[in-house]
C-alpha cells in the first residue's frame, strides 16, 4: 500500500479496477466546493487531446501504479491539492482519443481535497484557465466539444445532480 493510500479515506463500496496487462487506463476526479460547485479546468489549445475543452483533474495510469494512486497523484499535480477521500464511482468508459493511441478505460470518482480551493497550481504549459461549474453553467462544459463527446459534463452533472450530503 503506497503512503497515498494510508492518507486517502475511500468510502465503502467504491471499487478500483485492475487493468490488465495491455489496457490503458486513466482517472478523473470531480472535486465539489462548499458551495456544490464541481471544479474543472480548461485545456490548452496545443494540447494533442481534447485542445481548448474543459476537463477534470486527471490522467493515465503509469506502469506500477493502481488507479488510487494515479487519482492522488494527479490531483496534486494538476491543482495542488491533496486527495483526502473518494465518496464513490461516477462511473467507468471506454473511449477512444484523436491521439492515435487507441482504446482507453477510464474511471471517474467524486472526491475531496484538502487545499485551498480558491487558488489551484494549475499546470499552466497545460491548462490556460479553471471554473468552478454549477447546475447553471454546464452548458459551458460543451464548449469545443461535438454532440456525444459530453462526458465531462455528464460526470459533473450527475456529480451536482445526486452528491452525498456533505459533511
Amino acid at each position: 500500500m503506497s503512503d497515498d493510500q494510508h492518507r486517502v479515506t475511500v468510502d465503502d463500496g467504491v471499487e478500483f479496477p485492475a487493468p490488465a496487462d495491455g489496457e490503458m487506463w486513466a482517472v478523473g476526479a470531480v472535486i465539489l466546493n462548499q458551495d456544490g460547485h464541481a471544479f474543472a479546468q480548461k485545456r490548452s489549445p496545443e494540447r494533442r487531446l481534447f485542445p481548448d475543452c474543459w476537463d477534470i483533474a486527471g490522467g493515465h495510469v503509469e506502469p506500477g501504479e493502481t488507479l488510487l494512486d494515479t487519482l492522488a497523484r494527479e490531483v496534486e499535480e494538476e491543482t495542488g491539492w491533496r486527495l483526502r477521500r473518494v465518496r464513490r464511482l461516477l462511473g467507468i468508459t471506454t473511449w477512444t482519443g484523436d491521439d492515435g493511441d487507441g482504446l482507453r478505460h477510464e474511471a471517474d470518482y467524486l472526491v475531496e481535497v484538502d487545499g485551498d480551493l480558491g487558488h489551484p497550481a494549475l499546470e499552466w504549459s497545460k491548462h490556460t484557465a479553471y471554473d468552478w461549474f454549477g447546475p447553471a453553467g454546464l452548458h459551458r462544459l460543451k464548449e469545443n466539444r461535438a454532440p456525444g463527446e459530453y462526458l465531462i459534463h455528464d460526470l459533473i452533472a450527475k456529480a451536482l445532480q445526486d452528491r452525498p450530503d456533505t459533511p
